[in-house]
């Protein structure tokens, strides 16, 4: 499967965006799907991640009541609504993707495809 992300962009600290995965090649409704990011000089790290059908979800401590993430296999989507932001949120943000029995991972080499990033500047 093939993923584009895309929605990034610059935004004032208390503003929102929503970033978007598309997918192609496969359909999306066989993958787990995830949400990382990787601000400069530090490791990616874990934002939210999303079972197969929607119903289960995941969120990184620090983005816990201001992301969500969701899903629309219809139209081979995901996407990840993120509100209050702030400016330790500014990162590249990468969408991801997995096979596997269990319902969703935090873990990031748990995910074996990668869109290619797309970056989220917040200013103060």
């Amino acid at each position: 499967v093939q993923l584009q992300a895309s929605g990034g962009g610059l935004v004032q600290a208390g503003g929102s965006l929503r970033l978007s995965c598309a997918a192609s090649g496969r359909t999306l409704n066989s993958y787990i799907m995830g949400w990382f990011r990787q601000a400069p000089g530090k490791e990616r790290e874990f934002v939210a991640t999303i079972s197969r059908s929607g119903g289960t979800t995941d969120y990184a401590d620090s983005v816990k009541g201001r992301f969500t993430i969701s899903r629309d296999n219809a139209k081979n989507t995901v996407h990840l609504e993120m509100t209050s932001l702030k400016p330790e949120d500014t990162a590249v943000y990468y969408c991801a993707a997995f096979t596997h029995l269990r319902p969703i991972s935090t873990n990031v080499n748990d995910y074996r495809y990668w869109g290619q990033g797309t970056l989220v500047t917040v200013s103060s």
